[in-house]
């Protein structure tokens, strides 16, 4: 029995190193990595039948039967692959076991096929411990004790199986259990160094999205593609890198001359159709060095599609003065890494987009308070031309400096104390029309006048409690309010006038007022009214504070 266990170790040692190539071959990488489609399946069953088939060639012959290392094959790609895989596999190894002959032959032909099936059954129950060394050496020294009662059950004569048995079965099940837990320990750390190295690549992908978020708000130009070029040559390995739109090259970092390449990736259609489908497109040396180029020193070119709204703008490009070989990591990471600039992008296109929208908006806004406020204004300031030609002045030169505000290019945001500024300029108007019969009230908290609020937002409510509350009543008093709410400013225009209409739809101004907080401050942007307890409308103003 000794010299059967350590004959079984030493052929043992030779399995376990052959397993262990094996497990650094890209081919069984991929199978480790994904759902197996049928391709794999079927080179798991026919690798894992020789490999069984091997471990009958290397066994060690015995009372005219062979100890053997024959169920690992069958049961590592249960394991793997499931039941059935191990099922078919261990047929495989049995079947050819059976074709030797010897009185134990069907016994082991049998036992080899169940000992595969039992395998990927079990492996699938405790699917999260299967890679686990010690989950394999369980399983595979349970599997081993059945094959013995099954070569007790079904090899005659009996007392030749018991002899057998007695002195190869603590070896076998003792070496083929610790060589299955060998081999899942060599597949699990496989696994973790794939993680480890994939959370490398991870992190290096977020590290440069987060440089270059900033940087890519403003868009893709030459600026900008500039900085971002020489971000992703100082993360990364590549020699040089170059950033395209789809008709020049927008910036080049780096050492070399591959002037060449850039343009075939902007020009060669075949190679657009492979970027538009989102691919990743490389050329390598032999495909590009012409023969009597000796100065030309790449080696290796990865180009990457960008895109904004599932259209092709342009290209990232990394360049290898040496041979790189194109495996999952390097895919996944340049693939990653196209695909959060493109977002970067899209997401700049989206801000873009939002700011030119608040701008119409505003200028819609503009245009709607201008002519309606000017004829008021004119209207004002001539009847007190004769009456008052001192007042009618002063109001000529608020006209002139009001509609210099008004007319200027805003920003989205502007503080809540020039905002007050506007409308002062617009009440001191409203005030000469309505004479004495307008009160105004100002109750603004200081912490409040440099919170930024869009420009023409209280102005707008005031106009429309003015002109839909108070000036059907001939006047009254006008409220305008604003305080902080946690995180959030409230600002409030309250009027005593004829209150709202329950069927009153919205005007321009406040449809256009709505709108714009919606695109500048999403669902956290309000514009609340309601009836005034004491007669006439509130209207607020709920923005959050930004800084």
């Amino acid at each position: 029995m000794h010299e059967v266990f350590f004959n079984l170790a030493e052929r043992l040692g030779v399995i376990v190193t052959l397993a262990f190539f094996l497990s650094r071959t890209k081919l069984f990488g991929n199978i480790l990595n994904q759902q197996l489609n049928i391709i794999q399946k079927v080179g798991l069953i026919i690798g894992g039948g020789l490999f069984g088939i091997l471990g009958t060639y290397w066994g060690i012959p015995i009372k005219g039967a062979i100890a053997n290392s024959r169920v690992i094959g069958p049961a590592i790609v249960g394991i793997i692959g499931g039941p059935y895989i191990g099922l078919l596999a261990g047929f495989i190894a049995g079947f050819h076991r059976a074709l030797l002959g010897g009185f134990t032959a069907v016994a082991c032909g049998i036992s080899t096929t169940v000992e595969g099936l039992i395998a990927g059954l079990v492996a699938k129950k405790f699917s999260d411990k299967k890679f686990k060394w010690y989950f394999g050496i369980l399983t595979g020294m349970s599997i081993e004790m059945l094959q013995m009662i099954i070569i007790l059950t079904l090899a005659k004569p009996f007392k030749n199986a018991l002899d057998l048995v007695e002195v190869i079965g603590i070896p076998m099940i003792v070496i083929n259990g610790i060589g299955i837990g060998i081999f899942l320990l060599i597949l699990e750390n496989v696994i973790e160094e794939k993680k480890k190295i994939g959370a490398v690549f991870a992190a290096k992908a977020l590290h440069i999205a987060n440089e270059t978020l900033p940087i890519l708000r403003e868009g893709l130009t030459v600026e900008t593609a500039k900085k971002v070029a020489e971000i992703i040559l100082n993360k990364t390995d590549a020699d040089a890198v170059a950033i395209t739109d789809r008709n020049s090259v927008l910036s080049y970092a780096g050492c070399g001359n591959h002037k060449e390449i850039i343009i075939k990736a902007i020009e060669d259609q075949e190679m657009l159709r492979t970027l538009e489908k989102g691919d990743i497109c490389t050329i390598s040396e032999k495909e590009n060095n012409k023969g009597d180029s000796k100065d030309n020193n790449l080696t290796t070119a990865i180009i990457c599609p960008l895109f904004i709204k599932n259209n092709l703008i342009g290209t990232l490009q990394l360049f290898y003065n040496r041979f790189v070989q194109l495996n999952e990591f390097t895919t996944t990471f340049v693939k990653g890494l196209s695909q959060l600039i493109s977002t970067q992008l899209e997401i700049a296109a989206l801000e873009k987009q939002t700011k030119l929208l608040a701008k119409a908006e505003l200028k819609a806004l503009q245009a709607q308070i201008n002519p309606h406020f000017l004829f008021n204004s004119l209207n004002c300031i001539v009847a007190l031309c004769r009456i008052d030609p001192e007042k009618a002045r002063e109001l000529i030169i608020k006209l002139s400096e009001y509609f210099r505000r008004n007319l200027r290019e805003w920003d989205p945001l502007i503080p809540l104390s020039e905002e007050l500024e506007n409308v002062n300029l617009y009440l001191t108007f409203e005030k000469a029309r309505f004479s004495d019969k307008l009160h105004i009230e100002f109750d603004i908290n200081n912490e409040t006048t440099t919170i930024k609020v869009p420009p023409f937002s209280v102005e707008t409510l005031v106009e429309n409690a003015i002109k839909h509350g108070l000036l059907p009543k001939k006047g009254g008093t006008l409220q305008i309010k604003a305080s902080k709410n946690g995180h959030k400013v409230v600002i409030e225009v309250a009027d005593n006038g004829i209150g709202i209409n329950g069927n009153a739809k919205d005007g321009v101004g406040l449809t256009n007022l709505k709108e714009r907080l919606k695109n500048l401050f999403g669902e956290e942007g309000e514009l609340v009214i309601t009836p005034n307890e004491k007669g006439g409308t509130i209207a607020r103003l709920i923005i959050p504070i930004t800084h």
